[in-house]
């Protein structure tokens, strides 16, 4: 397989591993600040700073204008990927889009000024150096530009796994807007968040803090630990203090995010003590939510559903999050966090797509949605609810 080559449409195609000394990170700097779709998991910061956690066989699809070893090479775009070679049982490989418990979000990354010859050169890549013609993006944006874009593309794909996520999004709305904004709350729910926030702050009041200073966030990490050790994952030996390698991913991703002012760190403080926290890596006027961490003493005071509900009224008030004006809740299928209070939805699937022409396309969709049957039967069976 070459290392790189060049297309029929004069741009360079190429494979390269994480490299954080490689002459080209710069520009996959400038590509993700500038992206068509906003990825903070994919943008060079982060994904480096994941490597070691959670980067093995992880390499790197480019596009670049010329060889982007070369001085002032620009990217088009940029896909981290492993190469599976029995997903089906069968020796049908493809290419799966990077994933893993903290990359939640699998949208490539396309030059924002010109995202069609972006697409279309990033589909011809793998053929061009020898690698299997198809795609698999898992969490990838089921709607909006992405979605067009491989319409009018006239790609083929297979969306599988479909679901929607908790999104708050407040851009371009007034103010009167912002201000009843909540006002989908039954009666029933506005009065358990009441008793809730009583109860939590009986013995003393409750502020929520915004931290962004990078001298705070390393000290901020290290709470976030301590307060997860404290739970049931501490208990089990499941939480981030048992997990060294992703405490030192966290701390790589906020250093690096900090120095730029593209992270926030959202919690709940009484006095001294730490009640709930989230780890928020920002895209301009976006945040991500990546963790979330509460005390679990009182279940009843629930401190990590009245830091959601004080972060969106912050947001909803313009204070405390400076032009933040949407959040992903990142999370899971039936996850009722987010949604609770943000109306919004973000369209979720894993899409596998045809990279040039397949002949063995309509098998591998076949076979993934078989995949997804037989997942969902399973999952079906395990929760006791009937299909």
């Amino acid at each position: 397989m070459p290392d790189a080559v060049t297309l029929p449409n004069g741009l360079t195609a190429a494979v390269r591993p994480l490299d954080p000394d490689a002459a080209w990170i710069p520009a996959w700097r400038v590509l993700g600040a500038q992206s068509l779709i906003r990825n903070p998991f994919y943008e060079a910061g982060y994904a480096l700073a994941a490597q070691k956690a959670f980067g093995v066989g992880v390499r790197l699809l480019l596009v670049a204008d010329r060889p982007p070893e070369v001085r002032g090479a620009r990217l088009l775009a940029a896909w981290p990927f492993r190469l599976s070679w029995r997903r089906w049982g069968l020796p049908l490989p493809l290419l799966m889009g990077w994933t893993h418990g903290y990359g939640p979000f699998g949208a490539p990354l396309l030059d924002g000024a010109d995202p069609e010859a972006a697409l279309a050169a990033l589909l011809a890549a793998p053929r061009a150096l020898g690698l299997p013609p198809r795609l698999f993006l898992p969490n990838a944006p089921a709607d909006g530009s992405f979605a067009d874009l491989l319409a009018a593309h006239g790609v083929r794909q297979a969306a599988c796994w479909p679901h929607e996520r908790g999104l708050l999004d407040v851009t371009g709305r007034s103010v009167q807007a912002r201000k009843t904004y909540l006002d989908h709350l039954s009666g029933k729910r506005r009065r358990k968040l009441r008793l809730a926030r009583q109860r939590l702050e009986a013995v003393g009041p409750v502020a929520l803090e915004i931290l962004d200073a990078p001298a705070a966030l390393d000290g901020a990490l290290d709470d976030h630990v301590a307060l997860e050790a404290a739970g049931w994952k501490g208990r089990a030996g499941t939480g981030l203090g048992q997990r060294p390698g992703e405490v030192a991913f966290l701390r790589a991703v906020l250093a690096d995010l900090g120095a730029e002012g593209r992270v926030r760190v959202a919690r709940l403080r009484r006095d001294d003590r730490i009640l709930a926290s989230a780890i928020l890596p920002l895209t301009g006027p976006e945040a991500w939510v990546l963790k979330i961490a509460h005390d679990e003493a009182d279940p009843e005071a629930a401190p990590g559903v009245q830091l959601v509900h004080r972060l969106t009224e912050a947001v909803l008030a313009g204070r405390d999050l400076d032009r933040i004006d949407r959040i992903d809740s990142c999370a899971p299928p039936d996850f009722a966090l987010g949604s609770t209070f943000w109306t919004e939805r973000r369209p979720i699937a894993h899409l596998l797509i045809e990279a040039g022409r397949d002949p063995l396309f309509p098998l591998a969709s076949t076979l993934e949605r078989a995949r997804e049957r037989v997942a969902r039967a399973r999952l079906t069976s395990r929760s006791g609810r009937s299909a």
